[in-house]
């Protein structure tokens, strides 16, 4: 069994083969677009870059990991994996693990179309899959949460956030066993929380408007938005079962 994990270098996917390797005993391959920035030991490295499909080697990978690309420009971000995916699809790998967002299909967040779009071409290629949707990261709001004035609009809004750690601690896990052909697993934590709550006394309530003008980019706001209107609220049990714990809660210091 041979395993490729795209990223590796980047916070999530480096966390993904961690675990990978503290789990199993079977081939582990990164590919990187810097095989210079790999720390990994006991791991094959292969150069790799989204952005140029001819040195996307998938070949012998009987499960692979694409680790959703970073970039911020949706369309770049479309390419890039329709890039991954047809790659995958040319060299025959045997199970496509991609990691996706909450609710990809039907979700208002404008990154949903990113990941819709991707669910859509790993389906097309006739390929088993799992799709790892995602949810929020907890360190995506410790530095909000960390100031001395906390101010949001999303109002009393909840988000059921997980730490990044425990979603890698899930990949892995996907990675490492049997059972998860053509599954879709919805990744939360397992509470949610509102910014009034773990701010306190700290927390401001502003407006959208009041946010882009103090230079928060506007997809930014969106998540804010999306918080506030519910969209990320909902608790789901699928990210608990597979690490096998609850999801540790987030903390404003």
């Amino acid at each position: 069994m041979t395993i490729l994990i795209t990223g590796a270098t980047g916070q999530l996917g480096n966390a993904v083969a961690r675990y990978v390797l503290d789990r199993t005993d079977e081939q582990v391959i990164v590919s990187v677009r810097d095989p210079k920035k790999v720390t990994l030991e006991g791991v094959e490295v292969r150069q790799g870059d989204f952005d140029q499909p001819e040195t996307l080697d998938f070949r012998g990978v009987d499960k692979l990991l694409i680790v959703s690309s970073g970039a911020h420009d949706s369309a770049v971000r479309i390419q890039q994996h329709a890039n991954a995916i047809a790659k995958a699809k040319e060299h025959g790998v045997g199970h496509v693990f991609y990691t996706s967002v909450t609710d990809a299909d039907t979700s208002t967040l404008s990154v949903a179309e990113v990941h819709k779009a991707a669910e859509d071409a790993i389906r097309a290629t006739g390929l088993t899959f799992t799709f790892l949707r995602n949810g929020m990261y907890h360190e995506n709001y410790l530095d909000s949460l960390a100031q001395d004035v906390v101010a949001t609009s999303t109002k009393d809004g909840r988000v059921a956030s997980a730490p990044r750690d425990d979603y890698a601690l899930a990949a892995a896990v996907t990675l490492t066993t049997d059972g998860h052909e053509n599954a879709v697993y919805e990744l939360t934590g397992s509470t949610s929380w509102s910014f009034p709550e773990v701010a306190g006394d700290r927390f401001r309530d502003v407006s959208d408007d009041d946010l882009i003008a103090a230079g928060l980019p506007p997809f930014v706001v969106d998540f804010f938005v999306a918080i506030r209107d519910g969209v990320l609220a909902e608790v789901r049990p699928d990210l608990e079962k597979l690490i096998g714990r609850p999801t540790r809660p987030i903390t404003s210091r």
